[in-house]
């Protein structure tokens, strides 16, 4: 299971920090993500990384965003600064047992982020 938390109501230029911790039921993660959510738009990956530190960034937040991971501890973060309002939506962290580039095997509840202008 995957839990997120740090979601949240912040104005345009601000920041939040959200954070996923896997419980102990999920084994060798090698790959931990965040996708975001709007409705009437399809579900998109906004970050990724893996556990040798490769990253990968959707284009509309690279040098906003900074995703990064415990391994030891199987939490990942998300820090979203410069928040803009087309940020708004939900966030879901994922999880891989394969690596970058693999289906997902693990999804959280989901956390909202709200960015008004």
């Amino acid at each position: 299971e995957l839990v997120e938390s740090g979601g949240g109501l912040v104005q345009a230029g601000g920041s939040l920090r959200l954070s996923c911790a896997a419980s102990g039921s999920i084994f060798s993660i090698k790959a931990m993500g965040w996708h975001r959510q709007v409705p009437g738009k399809q579900r998109e990956l906004v970050a990724a990384i893996s556990t040798g530190g490769s990253t990968n960034y959707a284009d509309s937040v690279k040098g906003r965003f900074t995703i990064s991971s415990v391994n030891a501890e199987n939490t990942g973060y998300l820090q979203m600064n410069s928040l803009k309002p087309e940020d708004t939506g939900v966030y879901y962290c994922t999880a891989g047992s394969i690596g970058l580039g693999f289906p997902w095997d693990y999804w959280g509840q989901g956390t909202q982020v709200t960015v008004s202008s």
